[in-house]
């Protein structure tokens, strides 16, 4: 079996590091070649996608490696331009290892869709007439998309609620769709549209809005981890972990900051494989509000019996394999390939275990060295290439700023200046 245990690879020229993915995704290495810049989204296929096109922007793809997921060893490719997200992910996955990596498990891939209905005289009947009219309006949604239901998808239910705003009193039908592999925007907004008629004139109203609801809540991925006392840092360092979770869980300003901290994993897998990272964000962040109305974390930490320390993350996971980008991009479509993935439940556990690793990485730094130290290395390199520093310069460059603890530009052109002059003479 394949490991995604890669002692080394980012000492390993891109070419290299290529060669392994591909060897462990069990593709020919050359069906990797849309990596390159030169080889993946052209300007003809992005002018199909968006509108208005002028060019294409390129974000750096980086693959996390040390995952094991459900017992299985995966390299994870991630798309984002902050330094630090991938070697912090790959780091902690490695910790998580001793303890058998990550378990995750999901919910059904339930959307929901909702048709607001505005000015009926009989709120509280309309309701119960609309769940009277179920099943008809249940039947007229699945025949939008036969496909979807052949494939063991469709709508499962109808939920109607009453929503209390500053006009009125509004009725609110839900449409709940199981999407299977689908993200399942388009096919629940088609299904919204259909139904909206008949439910306005079972409601005695007028319909208005017909859309999905990005709260992903049905529709949940979970991951967890056990990451080992020792390789952590030891008890104090555990105990501190839990210190800081438990502020992130009690204060929303660090809630915010903590959040983040996942989504920086999570989003950067989400936009390698195409998918809809500001549905995912908004599901999210709208998922970090409890009962109370209060924003808090949505990871936890806590210590074992034995001294370790676990974490467990729980969020909505709106992710698709069908449609979208997914199916048009290029490097989204080899992304999904090296994760080896064949559903959209699999592929959402996979993101949530990294958003889980991300945060204990961030959560472990803030807790010992503190997270500039690790960022700021990584970071140095960005400023010393914007000062002008060569290939041949930047090792000696960035050894400096770190050395100096002034990771700037200003100080990045000053060191530079006299690097010169030294060789100069």
């Amino acid at each position: 079996m394949s490991t995604s245990r890669l002692a080394g690879f980012k000492d390993r020229s891109i070419a290299q590091r290529r060669a392994l993915v591909a060897a462990h995704a069990g593709v020919d290495e050359d069906a990797l070649a849309v990596f390159d810049p030169r080889a993946g989204l052209g300007l003809e296929q992005a002018d199909h996608m968006i509108e208005n096109v002028v060019g294409v922007l390129g974000i750096p793809l980086g693959v996390a490696t040390n995952f094991t997921v459900n017992g299985r060893d995966v390299l994870v490719p991630m798309a984002t331009e902050e330094p630090s997200v991938v070697a912090a992910a790959s780091n902690a996955a490695r910790i998580a290892r001793v303890h058998g990596g990550f378990t995750t498990s999901s919910t059904d891939p339930i959307m929901q869709a909702q048709v607001q209905i505005v000015d009926t005289a009989d709120p509280e009947a309309a309701r119960l007439r609309l769940l009277e009219a179920r099943h008809e309006l249940i039947a007229l949604a699945n025949e939008q998309d036969p496909r979807l239901v052949e494939f063991g998808g469709g709508v499962r239910d109808l939920v109607v609620r009453l929503v209390e705003a500053r006009e009125q009193r509004y009725v609110v039908a839900h449409l709940v769709v199981d999407v299977r592999d689908a993200m399942g925007a388009n096919a629940v907004n088609t299904m919204a549209e259909a139904i909206a008629d008949r439910a306005g004139q079972i409601a005695g109203g007028r319909t208005l809005l017909r859309i999905l609801t990005n709260k992903a809540d049905l529709r949940l991925s979970r991951a967890r981890a056990v990451f080992d006392a020792e390789s952590v840092g030891g008890a104090e360092v555990v105990t501190d972990i839990v210190h800081a979770a438990a502020l992130a869980d009690a204060d929303p300003y660090r809630a915010a900051t903590h959040n983040k901290g996942i989504m920086n994993g999570i989003t950067a897998v989400v936009l390698a494989t195409g998918n809809d990272t500001r549905a995912v964000e908004a599901g999210a962040h709208s998922h970090a509000i409890d009962d109370q109305g209060r924003y808090t974390s949505l990871s936890r930490f806590e210590q074992d019996a034995d001294g370790n320390l676990v974490g467990t993350l729980e969020l909505p996971m709106a992710v698709g394999l069908v449609g979208g980008a997914t199916k048009v991009h290029p490097v989204a479509q080899r992304a999904v390939q090296v994760l080896g993935v064949s559903t959209a439940a699999e592929l959402g556990e996979i993101v949530t275990a990294v958003g889980l690793a991300q945060n204990f990485a961030a959560v472990r730094a803030l807790a010992t060295e503190g997270i500039q130290r690790g960022h700021m290395s990584l970071h140095a390199r960005n400023v010393a290439v914007a000062a002008g520093a060569t290939e041949a310069e930047l090792a000696a460059v960035v050894a400096r700023l770190v050395g100096d603890k002034a990771v700037r530009a200003d100080h990045a052109e000053k060191v530079l200046a006299e690097l010169r002059a030294e060789a100069g003479r």
